[in-house]
């Protein structure tokens, strides 16, 4: 796995007293600063608050919620489990768990992980060594729950990582079940990229007296140069075999269906390319030896669709090429998103024909702005789009200045507080 490098900023983690076995794992990973959402995160989970995490994905929102969780654990021992994380992908899950795995590996602290699509046994094996974590999809582990093989009644914590996701995937009535199984009585994080009307209602419902970490959640990295090249349909693989010849290094190209990614991975590796697909028709073994060939070079190009989009974590991926419009303008912030990670700069392109029209206008709409336009390479067919000007809403939500600043602007979080904090 791969941990983001940290911009300096004053004070380090020293200051929020984490225990001495904390403190040499973050040195052994690389970690030197705290970036925004530590920052503002890590005090308030250590106080016992709940948080209500508003950030764009590759921030270090996992960091935000870990380290508090295991100094928790080691400051007052009990059995487990005592931590819940649920996360929508198996991914996104296995990631979650191996940075668990290396910020505790100077404790005894024990993790485990729970998903679908691979034999429940050995994950049953685990939850019986009573772990102080378990990091689970929701599906499998209400599975679980109706077996009566896991115990939740101990849970302190619970932590809903990717909450819009969750949403997306239809998992919001499971979580509420495995929600009511849990002790009244516990402290609550909710970390989202997007804060759909869903996914607030959630909140208001979870969540008492939420500190709120907003971080210009709607926007794009600014360390992301993205853009929009007027193609059509069926010229898009050579501006795509153009792209990967002569600019993209490490690349992630996002198609909008799973036969169209397994067709598109074949099709670059007959033309030379060490191309990978990643798409839910692959087993749990072949999509983690994709994602582990990508990760470690082996793989210059992943053909993924959007199942991947929330739970890829690459540390120098230099391209993103939206070989499909997004269906969502969420779906866009968070596919570009797995470039420009960790202060790095990266670039993402997206291939748009006439009849893509209203899907781009309706991403210039959410993000305030327009998306620049550049012209297909020399010697290749381009097709004509509305100009950047023609496709943005002139509303005044909709103005460019829109969540563009870190922080809260003034009185949103007022918005997300519960209902008791209300009355």
């Amino acid at each position: 796995m791969s941990f983001d490098s940290i911009p300096q900023t004053e004070g380090g983690f020293a200051p929020f007293g984490l225990q001495p076995s904390l403190q040499r794992a973050i040195a052994d990973v690389g970690f030197t600063e705290p970036r925004p959402i530590q920052t503002e995160a890590i005090p308030a989970v250590l106080a016992g608050r709940d948080v209500l995490g508003l950030a764009q994905t590759g921030t270090g929102k996992t960091a935000a919620f870990v380290l508090p969780i295991l100094e928790r654990m080691l400051a007052r021992p009990a059995p487990g489990p005592r931590a819940l994380i649920l996360a929508p992908t198996r991914e996104l899950a296995s990631q979650i768990h191996a940075e668990i795995l290396a910020l505790a590996r100077h404790t005894r602290i024990k993790a485990v992980t729970v998903f679908g699509g691979v034999s429940q046994v050995p994950q049953v094996r685990g939850l019986r060594g009573r772990p102080d974590i378990v990091v689970a999809c929701p599906g499998r582990l209400l599975d679980l729950m109706q077996q009566r093989l896991v115990d939740l009644r101990g849970i302190e914590v619970l932590v809903l990582d990717e909450a819009d996701h969750m949403f997306d995937l239809g998992f919001l009535p499971n979580i509420r079940k495995i929600i009511a199984a849990l002790p009244a009585k516990r402290q609550n994080l909710m970390f989202s990229a997007t804060m759909p009307s869903e996914i607030r209602k959630l909140a208001d419902t979870v969540l008492h007296k939420p500190h709120v970490v907003e971080l210009s959640h709607s926007m794009p990295a600014e360390t992301i140069d993205h853009a929009i090249f007027g193609v059509e349909q069926d010229k898009k693989i050579e501006l795509l075999k153009h792209l990967l010849k002569n600019e993209a290094t490490s690349t992630i190209v996002f198609s909008r269906t799973k036969q169209r990614a397994k067709r598109l991975a074949d099709h670059l590796q007959r033309d030379g390319h060490s191309a990978v697909a990643l798409q839910g028709n692959m087993s749990q073994g072949q999509r983690d030896r994709a994602m582990q060939g990508f990760r470690a070079g082996h793989f210059d190009v992943l053909v993924a669709t959007d199942i991947a989009a929330r739970g890829i974590d690459v540390e120098k991926v230099s391209h993103v090429i939206n070989f499909d419009v997004p269906n969502t303008p969420d779906a866009y912030t968070h596919r570009i998103g797995r470039t420009g990670r960790a202060e790095r700069h990266g670039k993402a392109y997206t291939f748009a024909s006439r009849e893509d029209h209203d899907a781009v206008r309706a991403i210039e709409r959410r993000l305030g702005q327009p998306i620049a336009r550049r012209p297909v390479p020399s010697g290749l067919v381009g097709a004509k789009l509305a100009p950047p000007h023609a496709m943005v809403s002139t509303r005044p939500s909709d103005g460019p200045r829109a969540h563009h600043r870190a922080g809260p602007p003034s009185g949103r979080p007022r918005r997300f507080r519960s209902r008791s904090a209300r009355r």
